[in-house]
């Protein structure tokens, strides 16, 4: 190692590393595709990265809603508990699936519980992180907040029609035990 080498390691001692893995995950996630690769680069330095062992939950349905949550490499069950107790599971999510993300816009509590079925590495971008990007770089803010806005809106009008078919096929179902009991 040089004299300049060791220079410019006492220089930048502390500051934090380059992840290129999670830069890499980050640009691969809905809501973060469509930023500049710079912009990735300071997102990735914000974010937050735990490790989580099989049967963990990262949070319980009835939590406060923090943030949303990447998986980096793993598998997670997300599942709901009705107010009789019963348990159902709602969506296996695994490497690069992201969950959470309605936390970033309002503080509700969960509307479910997420499991690690493996153990899990996880990132995490929280509210705050957010509200931190926005005061700093409002641009970029801007540009996260529209395309959560865009893709919870896509997931609400998913919703919305398959209540809707949910909502034809009970009534199928109801005129069709009307006219059988019509028949005895």
């Amino acid at each position: 190692m040089t004299a300049k080498d060791t220079f410019w390691a006492n220089i930048f001692k502390g500051k934090k590393k380059r992840d290129e893995a999670v830069e890499n995950i980050l640009k691969e996630v809905p809501a973060f595709s469509h930023l500049e690769p710079k912009e990735i680069s300071l997102l990735a330095s914000i974010v937050h990265k735990r490790e989580y062992k099989r049967g963990e939950y990262i949070f319980y349905q009835g939590d406060p809603g923090l943030g949303m949550y990447i998986i980096q490499e793993g598998e997670v069950l997300i599942q709901y508990t009705d107010p009789d107790g019963n348990k159902k599971d709602l969506a296996i999510l695994k490497d690069g699936d992201f969950f959470g993300e309605i936390a970033l816009i309002d503080e509700s509590p969960r509307s479910a519980s997420a499991i690690c079925r493996t153990d899990c590495y996880i990132i995490g971008f929280f509210r705050p992180d957010l509200f931190e990007i926005i005061e700093r770089h409002p641009k970029l803010g801007i540009k996260i907040v529209l395309k959560l806005a865009e893709i919870i809106a896509e997931r609400l009008r998913r919703t919305n029609q398959e209540v809707a078919q949910l909502k034809a096929e009970l009534e199928t179902l109801r005129s069709t035990i009307e006219e059988k009991n019509i028949q005895r």
